[in-house]
């Protein structure tokens, strides 16, 4: 097996400040998360932005671009940016940040699908924010739109920079959705897929459904690099899965804010830590930044606009 990816998401659009006091909310502490799950061993590290008044989710360009300049000086991490932003963004607040910063690598979600967040509400008893409760409850009523229309503009968009597009596949119709557009031309292999578990409105984290799609994606797209991420409390057991059959992995507080049951994690680089451990116990080598380049075809930090 080669070198293993390890990419960490660092605070998303998901949780809220009122889960975790380790939550990075400030720009300030979005890069210093960034800074220390590089040095922990990330090659990758996956940035949303927030508003630093109140945590709540921002896709503002200004915003996501000091953030990027300042990891980019600090280290040589590879920096995905999502297209994803926060259900409700239009398209053209998600691919904003793309077209301006031109960056090595950023999401692009590979269908629609509803993306439920409203039993994280019921655990809140006393939020911090008053936007907390009605946006998680929100997402009853809100599909995550990932039209065909939109989907072959974020390619486009994204090829047209030189951004690689790290597919996000939350469910199995997602994997015909890109042999479509591989099949046209648009999608352009080999393809890098995320495959995201756990989220209500997608596939269950589980192991054989992990198993079922990357079975299904190398009959249908043929040779591609992979990585799994998990929400929540599979986490670890699914991307040491992953690892193990020859996929990379994300970690980070998007996706779980746990380190074990009942241990708030206090970084992401404290679980980058954690699954690198396991990676060395397994005899797997995590990749550095310049090999995660060479492995996805990036054009490298010389090459992006910020």
């Amino acid at each position: 097996m080669g070198k293993v990816i390890i990419t960490a998401a660092l605070t998303g659009a998901v949780h809220v400040p009122s889960m975790s006091p380790y939550l990075p909310r400030t720009a300030e502490e979005i890069i210093e998360d960034a800074v220390l799950a590089h040095a922990a061993g990330a090659a990758v590290v996956h940035i949303h932005g927030r508003n630093s008044a109140d945590g709540s989710p921002s896709s503002d360009v200004g915003l996501i671009r000091s953030i990027v300049e300042q990891i980019k000086k600090r280290c040589d991490a590879v920096i995905g940016i999502t297209t994803g932003g926060r259900v409700g963004m239009t398209t053209d607040e998600r691919l904003r940040a793309v077209s301006e910063l031109k960056p090595e690598m950023a999401s692009c979600n590979a269908g629609s699908m509803n993306f439920v967040l409203s039993p994280i509400a019921e655990k809140i008893k006393e939020p911090k924010y008053p936007w907390e409760i009605p946006f998680l409850q929100g997402t009853r009523d809100i599909v995550f739109s990932n039209t065909f229309s939109s989907m072959e503009s974020y390619m486009r968009i994204m090829y047209g920079n030189g951004t690689c597009p790290e597919f996000e596949v939350y469910d199995a119709g997602m994997i015909n959705n890109l042999a479509y557009f591989l099949d046209k031309g648009i999608a352009r292999p080999p393809l890098y897929i995320q495959f995201v578990l756990g989220v209500l409105g997608g596939m269950a984290a589980t192991p054989d459904n992990l198993l079922f799609l990357v079975r299904s994606a190398r009959e249908l797209l043929g040779d591609f690099v992979w990585s799994c991420a998990a929400a929540g409390r599979n986490q670890f057991a699914l991307t040491t899965l992953a690892a193990t059959i020859g996929g990379n992995v994300r970690v980070g507080l998007e996706d779980n804010l746990y380190l074990k049951p009942g241990a708030l994690a206090k970084s992401s680089a404290e679980q980058v830590t954690l699954i690198r451990e396991i990676l060395d116990r397994l005899g797997l080598e995590a990749a550095t930044p310049e090999e995660a380049r060479k492995i996805l075809s990036l054009k490298g930090l010389d090459h992006v606009e910020y």
